[in-house]
């Protein structure tokens, strides 16, 4: 098995809608806003090539949507998604599986093109993963998320015939990895727990966006059930921490990767490294 990770770029979104309940003197400590109380974050996707194999895990924010939407998010950054493919060896053909962690904007939205006046999928010969529980939830969105949908973003993959649903209550249709599914941020989010080398690495999407989420109370604006990320968050970390898991953080703007560890306050961060430390 060969991993790389695929930045995508960086966006800017309202630090208190990134933490929630936890006020801004502690969570920008670890997350220092700017002068509109705009925190900076990644899009860091995960490419993984074992067999005949070569699947991206989420796609970031996408170009095509227009000036006013991007206007809103501040993009940044010389990476983007196809240059980052290109950069570890691949093109955007290569590409076989694309699995979606979820169906947010920041986490989907590379995944379907222009293609003159139309909306293809940007990835021609890759299936496209999703959980049909999820599909339903965003493609007749709450009002809450309805912003965080956008059906550009969405129903190409299955107008394309190239959409497929992987069953929760099934074995992963792949065997190099399992699934964790939360349902706190949005209704069934995938998180993908990859074996390699020894080690689970598990690519943590909105369950845990960056270190400085890692103590339970530190739980987004944007999730829907906040209740259930914590027993989420609770259940996850100390399963990581009991077996040494590699976090793989999709949005931390410095940190690609973390270890945690049991504490008398809780879990809390071990160390953070590079995912090219264990390749």
């Amino acid at each position: 098995m060969n991993l790389h990770v695929i930045n995508t770029g960086f966006f800017k979104l309202d630090g208190g809608a990134m933490f929630g309940v936890v006020p801004k003197s502690i969570w920008q400590k670890t997350n220092p806003a700017d002068e509109r109380n705009l925190c900076n974050w990644a899009m860091r996707c995960l490419l993984v090539e074992e067999g005949n194999t070569l699947m991206l895990i989420d796609n970031g924010l996408g170009d095509k949507q227009d000036e006013k939407f991007f206007s809103h998010y501040f993009l940044h950054g010389d990476d983007s998604l196809i240059r980052s493919i290109n950069k570890a060896g691949y093109s955007a053909d290569d590409i076989t599986d694309m699995f979606l962690s979820h169906l947010h904007f920041d986490h989907c939205g590379g995944g379907v093109k222009r293609a003159g006046d139309k909306l293809v999928p940007a990835f021609a010969s890759a299936t496209y993963w999703s959980n049909e529980d999820h599909w339903q939830w965003a493609t007749k969105p709450n009002a809450r998320e309805k912003a965080s949908f956008l059906k550009e973003n969405i129903l190409p993959m299955q107008e394309s015939g190239q959409l497929r649903f992987v069953k929760e209550k099934e074995a992963s249709p792949f065997g190099f990895m399992d699934i964790f599914y939360a349902s706190g941020h949005t209704d069934k989010m995938m998180i993908p727990k990859i074996r390699y080398k020894g080690h689970t690495i598990c690519f943590m999407a909105d369950l845990l966006p960056s270190v400085g989420h890692i103590p339970l109370p530190y739980v987004m604006g944007y999730d829907t059930r906040p209740l259930i990320t914590l027993e989420e968050k609770a259940l996850f970390l100390d399963e990581a921490a009991d077996n040494n898991y590699i976090l793989f953080l999709e949005h931390d703007p410095e940190h690609e990767c973390c270890t945690v560890k049991h504490t008398e306050k809780g879990v809390r961060l071990d160390r953070t490294f590079p995912l090219k430390e264990i390749l």
